[in-house]
């Protein structure tokens, strides 16, 4: 049998005051969504003056880089190359903003932030995930 490491509470709330911390001190309005590895919600939080439909964008960034292990920005690459037949993927989050949580090799959950530019959702992801690993 194979053991894998999984996230605990206190863990996704080092993570979520790590990344509302990182969205705040820039003065952005995001969702961040916490989920797990089989892209179950385990946190969420829409920050003041983050408009109600960047809720379900955190959570399919989220639920597309938790189930595909990897980066949403990959899928986003994919049709942009040219492949829009990925359009008809069940993954709805195909743009940046979600980012996997990987833990000693093994993806453990996600990170997916909506509310400004791709990039910056992906800051604060990644602002998250370094204070679970920091």
């Amino acid at each position: 049998m194979k053991m894998k490491p999984v996230l605990t509470s206190d863990d996704v709330k080092t993570m979520a005051a790590a990344a509302e911390t990182h969205a705040a001190a820039n003065h952005w309005a995001v969702t961040i969504a916490i989920l797990d590895d089989g892209a179950h919600l385990l946190h969420l939080h829409r920050m003041d003056g983050a408009a109600p439909s960047t809720v379900e964008m955190a959570l399919a960034k989220g639920r597309t880089a938790a189930l595909g292990r990897r980066e949403s920005k990959a899928y986003e690459e994919i049709v942009l190359q040219g492949r829009v037949s990925f359009l008809s993927s069940p993954l709805a989050g195909l743009v940046e903003g979600g980012v996997p949580i990987v833990v000693d090799g093994e993806t453990v959950g996600s990170i997916g932030v909506s509310g400004v530019k791709s990039e910056q959702d992906s800051a604060i992801a990644r602002a998250g995930i370094a204070a679970l690993k920091g």
